[in-house]
């Protein structure tokens, strides 16, 4: 969890059953489950495929490698899909309602290896995609993610949360806890987006049996490389969370209440398809109470639990000096050591079963065709060194910096003359529901609501 950049686990999930839980397995497993896939376009123009504006096709396992080996175009649920211009994707398949009738199938993730006990399936998404199936990029506001490739390839685009300001955020589609950008990474339009030539981009392709790391606000965008892709991935919960799920009740008051005035009967060109919980404004208000609530009684538990670890440690001293206090002597010093070699040993965690993900020095694809073109080389640096004795520096940013930034994106994002400029509630909603500005307003409500206690 000390991680602070992407990286590859190359020897964790040699072990688990789900090793071996290729579309094909899988198929056999879930018999005649229907599951619903997103069909989107073969395409390359510098649009996000946002799942709003995809098309949805219920079917089975068994007819999705039917049709991805192109050997029915004349019947079934696929049949208004040519696979040579659509791609398909079974995407946020979540174990508990895949395997509602097979929950003995959790077992094969075993997540616990990664040291959370008891962590398995239950807690796990399962997601099967054809060749170009992928997700627009974004950043999921809650945790950090662990992502296992089962079968096929993926390619990884990531951003760090520095570079928030260049990939241009936007809370229209809107999904709770996922901010999406306003770009298609892997063909920009950098007339209309010009500080995206800031963003640093870190590249890796995930083969199977390994496992990502993706850490906390890290901004991604993954495309299907291969002909058929199964990966399984789960979203670990951090203490930030608390304070997020705030700023997430905000921004789902804020758009729901003004997308829902804009017109109450179209919520399909605003609202993500994942999204199926009410949108009313009385739902809303409870769950943003829940959230404030859940914070303040998080921060009171804790402050209860430092108490108690303070009022602990004292009575220790106090034993130690009178009773052994030589030993304690030897034990701090102990201790010390012990400490310097754990944190000399955590500056460089990498080796070669834990690689990092390196800075990209790609051009970008519109600047050079076959940048997906994989050489096997995905983890060797320059002059062929080895990506774990690389260092690439984090350029730190100031908030005002980023301020000016947000502000010039926002100024700059639009492509018609002044006096043909119209405002549209989607941008309104892109300078109130901005990461920068829900994290100010939920400070403030939470500083308010201290003093009202």
């Amino acid at each position: 969890m000390s991680l602070q950049q992407p990286a590859i686990f190359c020897n964790m999930a040699f072990d688990w059953p789900a090793h071996h839980w290729t579309a094909k397995h899988l198929s056999e497993v879930l018999h005649d489950k229907q599951i619903r896939f997103r069909m989107g376009m073969k395409r390359t123009d510098t649009v996000p495929q946002f799942e709003t504006t995809c098309a949805y096709v219920e079917a089975t396992l068994e007819e999705f490698l039917t049709w991805n080996c192109n050997q029915s175009t004349i019947s079934g649920p696929f049949r208004d899909y040519d696979h040579s211009k659509f791609w398909a994707y079974a995407d946020y398949k979540y174990f508990i309602s895949l395997f509602d009738d097979k929950t003995d199938i959790f077992q094969d993730v075993i997540w616990s290896d990664f040291g959370f006990p008891g962590r398995n399936g239950r807690e796990s998404t399962l997601w099967i995609g054809s060749m170009g199936a992928h997700t627009p990029c974004h950043l999921d506001t809650y945790g950090c993610n662990l992502v296992f490739q089962v079968q096929g390839r993926k390619r990884w685009h990531l951003f760090p949360p520095e570079d928030t300001p260049f990939l241009y955020p936007t809370r229209i589609p809107y999904e709770e806890s996922s901010v999406f950008s306003k770009i298609n990474v892997v063909n920009p339009d950098l007339k209309r987006f010009p500080q995206f030539c800031k963003a640093r981009r870190y590249m890796v392709t995930l083969k199977p049996g390994q496992v990502l790391f993706v850490p906390r606000h890290w901004w991604h965008y993954v495309e299907s490389i291969d002909p058929v892709t199964v990966s399984i991935n789960s979203w670990i919960e951090l203490e930030e969370d608390h304070q997020t799920r705030v700023e997430e009740a905000i921004t789902r008051m804020l758009v729901c209440a003004l997308k829902t005035a804009e017109d109450p009967h179209n919520t399909r060109a605003w609202l993500n398809p994942t999204e199926v919980e009410e949108t009313s404004h009385e739902v809303n208000c409870r769950y943003l109470n829940r959230a404030v609530s859940a914070l303040f009684d998080y921060k009171t538990s804790k402050v209860v639990e430092i108490q108690a670890l303070r009022t602990n440690r004292d009575d220790m001293k106090k034993e130690g000096l009178n009773v052994h206090h030589h030993m304690e002597v030897e034990q701090i010093d102990d201790q010390d050591l012990l400490l310097g070699t754990i944190k000399q040993e955590a500056a460089s965690p990498f080796g070669p079963d834990l690689v990092p993900v390196i800075l990209s020095s790609e051009e970008l694809p519109s600047e050079r065709r076959g940048i997906f073109e994989g050489d096997g080389k995905d983890f060797v640096g320059k002059d062929g060194e080895h990506p774990g004795k690389l260092h690439c520096t984090k350029r730190q940013r100031m908030m005002s910096k980023n301020e000016d930034v947000v502000a010039e994106q926002i100024a700059s994002d639009s492509s018609m003359a002044p006096s043909q400029t119209f405002i549209s509630t989607d941008d309104l909603l892109d300078c109130l529901v901005n990461p920068q500005v829900t994290r100010i307003v939920a400070q403030l409500l939470i500083k308010g609501r201290s003093l009202w206690s």
